[in-house]
């Protein structure tokens, strides 16, 4: 384990702590950078597919994992940003202009919906943005002269300066761009002040305004930060599949996102990563198992729902800091061997007794 004596105070705030992180982040981004040449077409959309959603995963990370907030319609604030893109794609609009306007016609929609954050919170908020969705979805299918309504609505590819993005290595390039630069942006905001106010208000609402936080402008920003990001993923997955319809962005959907970062492990970004490539690469491992399960259990309907939702209840139980959780205690446990102890990440209730006492 790395033990970092700190001099000076922007130590504290650093992007990254010591030469480790530099060398292997740059590894990282090194091997993402050369995976065309090796991987297939087929492999390649699928990380095309989990660059998108991770940009889904750490705006929805930054408003449930650091600020506590529960969304249940995260599958309606992409469906914004998709449709925003491809009807102003299909008008003529630049792509950039088009990615943009999704983007803040999302976080806009995402202020609407965090106003009732001000005054419900946990199930009752969850149960407000399940609405939303339904209501977005809804809205989708009966405007039929803007976004086609249940017979779809056609995107064309990317087409930048004359460079069609259409698919493969270019698309995968303009996705992984777009997946860095959104995670050095929840990055950077969680070092800044504003980041310390979320995370002030996840551990304790009544701490926090004691101390001078206003809780209604965070909350609403929160929402629309992550509203923001899903927009922009939405726009991308516009042109990834190409053709829209109001039955991509069902309530199952939104779920599965809230899914995504719990299993990837709420409170980290890291997580928001990983909780994305598992959710692409969930149904790649259950095609592959198929052949070897009985036939009544490969041909049934809903495995991947069942599967996912047992992963789920398994995280829940016995690793509730997720799969970023289960590799720091692994990573802790040879670091200190043979002196580590269990416990060692037990959250500390302190914080708690304040709420205890409304």
């Amino acid at each position: 384990m790395r033990f970092i004596f700190k001099t000076r105070y922007e130590q504290d705030i650093e992007l990254f702590q010591h030469g480790g992180k530099v060398f292997w982040y740059g590894l990282l981004m090194a091997v993402l950078l050369v995976a065309p040449i090796f991987v297939s077409p087929y492999v390649l959309t699928q990380l095309s597919q989990v660059c998108i959603y991770a940009i889904v995963a750490v705006g929805l990370m930054l408003l449930a994992g650091f600020t506590g907030q529960l969304s249940l319609g995260h599958a309606a604030f992409m469906a914004v940003g998709a449709y925003t893109q491809g009807v102003l794609v299909t008008a003529g609009v630049p792509f950039f202009v088009g990615i943009a306007c999704a983007g803040l016609f999302a976080a806009v929609v995402g202020v609407i919906v965090g106003l009732p954050a001000l005054r419900v919170k946990g199930l009752y908020l969850g149960i407000a943005t399940l609405a939303f969705g339904t209501i977005i979805e809804e809205i989708i299918a009966r405007a039929e002269h803007v976004t086609g309504g249940n017979a779809g609505l056609m995107v064309p590819p990317v087409n930048l300066f004359g460079w069609r993005f259409a698919d493969g290595p270019s698309f995968y390039y303009l996705c992984l761009a777009f997946a860095v630069a959104s995670t050095l942006i929840v990055i950077n905001i969680l070092r800044s002040p504003t980041g310390r106010a979320f995370v002030a208000i996840r551990d304790s609402e009544i701490s926090a305004q004691s101390m001078g936080v206003n809780l209604a402008f965070y909350k609403t920003l929160s929402f629309a930060i992550s509203a923001a990001f899903a927009g922009v993923a939405g726009g991308l997955y516009a042109h990834n599949i190409r053709f829209l319809s109001p039955d991509q962005f069902t309530v199952i959907q939104s779920i599965e996102l809230v899914m995504m970062v719990v299993i990837g492990g709420l409170g980290s970004v890291h997580g928001a990563i990983y909780g994305a490539a598992f959710l692409i690469a969930l149904p790649q491992a259950i095609n592959a198992v198929k052949p070897f399960l009985p036939l009544f259990l490969s041909e049934a309907t809903g495995l991947q729902p069942t599967v996912f939702g047992a992963v789920l209840i398994l995280v829940v139980l016995f690793e509730p800091l997720g799969i970023y959780g289960a590799w720091l205690k692994t990573r802790t446990y040879f670091d200190l061997f043979p002196f580590y102890r269990q416990g060692m990440f037990r959250r500390q209730k302190a914080f708690q007794k304040s709420d205890r006492l409304k």
